[in-house]
């Protein structure tokens, strides 16, 4: 029972109860004895108010009138000491003991003790002759009023404490109920399912478990959903090269390609095997991305020299697709801090897309600019483009192949999420849009928290035609 959140709400609300009942009932204790002896006290002041008004110094001195008096009082417990005009006080032994300590010499109201007990002590003079009477009552019977109002004290305590565990109980399960619910729906996804959802109810704190789940739950089947489709264009994309590799192998074995044949279907075989090799690559690539240990070699390096490497190597390949190549660069370097064999696979990547889904006569462009605080290298293209919305999901492993494969040209759908993943693990940022040529844009850019950036004011615009 102490396990569970019911069990706990309720010992803490028995602990809360418990601890007001020791104070109340501490506190209740010092003012039930206080009280009782008030109440008593003034009892027996009243007592000894109507006791004098009935008896003057006459009825004092009669026998008669003091018995009546002694016996109206004695069922309360109550003793009577009288003392005549000018004689000594009489009565029983403790009780004129009790009355000499407080005097009878004037009217007192007041507590004594006598050989180690209490006594409640009213006196009062009759007549001006100095006859006077003391009534004495016992201060035990005080304690046994005050043991009663104790013990009903304690009745109405307890049947506290009860109603206290029960609405802890009750409160517990109240509350636990949207938690058990939770937990179950946990368990559910833990399971594979994708569509369970929890209330939101309860208190606030409760109601946020609760909406973080359903959360939970839908960013779960949206990832196993982006998962789905990306394997299934990885498979889409493995399939290819493998049927290639696949029919051309069995071509020269069985004899059917010799010769001149058998040369280009080794060809195409080396060439569908480098491929394989480049998209198992990627998938590596991708899948170390993620993990604490891979590791980037950044160092201060010129980004314009660079670019201009890459523009050397494509220019070879633009020409052969009949792709006019436009590179717009600074003369002055334009130093960044990155790794450099990576930022050479980030670009490439880039080029590769490109040039993919450029057609014959289109431009393509690599143009790095500098401006206060950042240095921004494009890779744009004159291709079909994309739709204003795939933009922001440009990134996503998978999402652009599933949507045009059927359409255009297209890659394994991981090369972008690479080189995205590259350029925000090398401290820069990655972005999508249209391009002025009519094709996509993707821009690198990298900004100088403390450096100032290099003067654009040179810059040296190449332009190389295929």
């Amino acid at each position: 029972m102490r396990g569970t959140l019911a069990g706990r709400i309720t010992l803490v609300c028995l602990a809360v109860a418990g601890v007001a009942v020791i104070v109340a009932g501490l506190v209740a204790a010092r003012l039930i004895r206080t009280t009782a002896d008030n109440v008593l006290q003034s009892s027996l002041a009243a007592q000894a108010d109507v006791v004098a008004s009935q008896l003057d110094e006459t009825g004092i001195g009669n026998r008669l009138g003091v018995g009546k008096v002694a016996d109206v009082v004695r069922g309360q417990g109550i003793s009577v000491v009288v003392r005549r005009a000018g004689g000594q006080a009489t009565g029983e032994g403790v009780a004129v003991q009790a009355a000499g300590k407080l005097g009878l010499g004037a009217d007192h109201s007041g507590r004594v003790t006598v050989a180690g007990a209490q006594y409640l002590v009213e006196t009062r003079v009759v007549g001006p002759r100095g006859a006077a009477f003391a009534l004495v009552l016992p201060a035990r019977n005080a304690e046994a009023t005050q043991r009663a109002l104790v013990r009903n004290i304690a009745l109405a305590l307890g049947i506290g404490l009860l109603v206290a565990a029960l609405a802890g109980f009750v409160s517990g399960r109240l509350l636990g109920r949207p938690l058990r619910r939770a937990a179950a729906a946990a368990g559910s996804l833990r399971a594979g399912r994708r569509d369970v959802r929890v209330p939101v109810e309860g208190p606030r704190e409760v109601a946020e478990v609760a909406g973080s789940l359903n959360s939970l739950a839908d960013a779960l089947a949206s990832s196993e959903a982006r998962q789905r489709e990306f394997l299934l264009s990885v498979s889409h994309e493995l399939r290819t090269p493998l049927t290639a590799v696949t029919g051309f192998a069995e071509a020269i074995a069985d004899g059917v390609a010799s010769g001149p044949d058998a040369q280009r279907a080794g060809q195409t075989i080396q060439r569908e095997a480098q491929r394989l090799e480049r998209l198992v690559t990627d998938l590596l690539e991708l899948a170390r991305l993620g993990a604490d240990e891979f590791r980037l070699d950044v160092a201060e390096l010129d980004l314009a020299a660079l670019v201009r490497d890459c523009a050397e190597v494509w220019q070879l390949r633009c020409a052969r697709e009949e792709v006019q190549l436009t590179v717009s660069a600074p003369a002055a370097a334009v130093p960044v801090h990155a790794d450099a064999r990576r930022l050479r696979q980030v670009v490439d990547g880039l080029a590769e897309n490109a040039l993919r889904v450029t057609p014959a006569g289109a431009p393509m462009v690599f143009a790095l600019e500098v401006s206060e605080g950042a240095a921004r290298l494009s890779v744009r293209d004159g291709g079909p483009g994309l739709a204003p919305e795939d933009y922001p999901v440009a990134f996503e492993r998978g999402v652009l192949n599933a949507r045009y494969r059927d359409r255009r040209p297209v890659g394994s759908g991981i090369g972008l999420a690479l080189v995205h993943g590259l350029v925000t693990r090398m401290g820069g940022t990655l972005t999508a849009g249209p391009a002025p040529e009519g094709g996509a844009a993707f821009t690198i850019e990298f900004r100088w928290p403390r450096r100032r950036p290099p003067s654009p004011c040179a810059a040296l615009k190449g332009t190389f035609m295929a």
